[in-house]
């Protein structure tokens, strides 16, 4: 009989772990000028990626990304049983035209810049649970049209605080597959997903929508902090713990929040919005953000170094901040929210739990 999965109040275990055996990443060329440039799979100096609107550029990112992952894995998109997506823009438009075509049945989710998390979540979940062999999980943001969407139209030309962050242009997306099918094909799959933890939505009153590292941190500070009590962990137990867009702001308020609580993660810690960049010379102020902030640091640097050894065991925390322009003109405030997924590089051993 397996044991039981459910951990503490938030996390679940795996009793077979998917295993990433595929990864994508495609960047716009801002990003591919980054710190992270030499990773990413694919850097296109055209923001509008061959298309005619933002949109549909963002769709193309994504078909390009799921594109790489399934040939790296060596998978026909007839052979994935399920497709666990979704992006920033009104009704996943993003996703469902980016898709379409590959004919995969899908889930579409929103998690705002969380929804890597929650895609490698609920895909894992449905390898492990038996209902699937093969499951595709992705993402995307595109800087225009989450500017169109969210705040002004590019030619207004307003000028961004230091607070604001960076929309990055990237979609990032992984294939994972169970064990069972891992071996029958002799696949090398490179990275497991030992578990994951997952967020609630945490509201401190912030309305202050060019500032959203303060309005996500404590999202991330109670998923890491649930990760900790439930698995009976500390931070020494990670080689990294890497957040998704907090930018400077947040990082620092996060790494505040959880030295209140009695740990410490600043030696061991990154967030992919402070690191994407070189802000100040790509005038990013405080860094980067959007679904595809966390989606392609994963797909490139992440990945990479964990298939090399360098990282035995990461918690990947995306995080998003949830708002609409409806909800913010109607003098809302700015709910957060965090998912926590642990990555084990295959080579190392399995998750103890205390």
């Amino acid at each position: 009989m397996n044991r039981k999965k459910a951990i503490g109040k938030r996390s679940v275990v795996f009793d077979c772990p998917p295993v990433i055996i595929g990864a994508g990443s495609v960047v716009g060329e801002k990003e591919g000028e980054g710190a992270f440039g030499r990773y990413f799979d694919m850097v296109e100096t055209d923001p509008l990626f061959g298309a005619q609107t933002w949109e549909e550029a963002e769709s193309r990112m994504q078909q390009m990304a799921t594109q790489i992952a399934l040939r790296k894995a060596g998978l026909e998109p007839k052979e994935v049983r399920y497709l666990v997506a979704g992006d920033l823009l009104g009704q996943l438009i993003a996703t469902s035209f980016g898709i379409m075509n590959f004919n995969i049945p899908m889930f579409g989710v929103y998690g705002a810049c969380s929804t890597m998390g929650e895609s490698l979540a609920i895909g894992s979940m449905l390898v492990d649970g038996g209902y699937a062999d093969y499951v595709v999980a992705l993402t995307s943001s595109h800087f225009a049209s989450a500017e169109k969407q969210f705040r002004y139209p590019l030619a207004y030309g307003s000028q961004r605080p230091y607070s604001a962050t960076w929309t990055v242009t990237g979609s990032g997306a992984v294939v994972l597959a169970s064990a069972e099918a891992k071996w029958k094909r002799k696949e090398i799959g490179y990275v497991e997903v030992a578990g994951i933890t997952t967020g609630i939505i945490t509201d401190y009153g912030i309305k202050d929508s060019m500032n959203m590292g303060a309005c996500m941190a404590p999202a991330a500070c109670d998923v890491i902090l649930n990760n900790f009590k439930d698995l009976g962990v500390g931070p020494d137990y990670y080689d990294r713990i890497v957040t998704g867009d907090l930018g400077t702001i947040g990082q620092r308020i996060l790494i505040d929040m959880l030295r209140g609580y009695g740990y410490e993660i600043e030696n061991r810690y990154f967030d992919c919005g402070t690191k994407i960049y070189y802000n100040e010379e790509q005038d990013t102020n405080a860094g980067g953000s959007g679904c595809g902030c966390s989606a392609i640091t994963l797909c490139g640097y992440i990945l990479q170094r964990m298939r090399k050894n360098q990282w035995k065991r990461v918690l990947f925390v995306p995080t998003g901040a949830l708002l609409s322009t409806v909800s913010f003109n109607e003098g809302n405030s700015i709910p957060g929210i965090a998912h926590g997924v642990m990555l084990e590089a295959v080579s190392g051993s399995h998750m103890e739990v205390k």
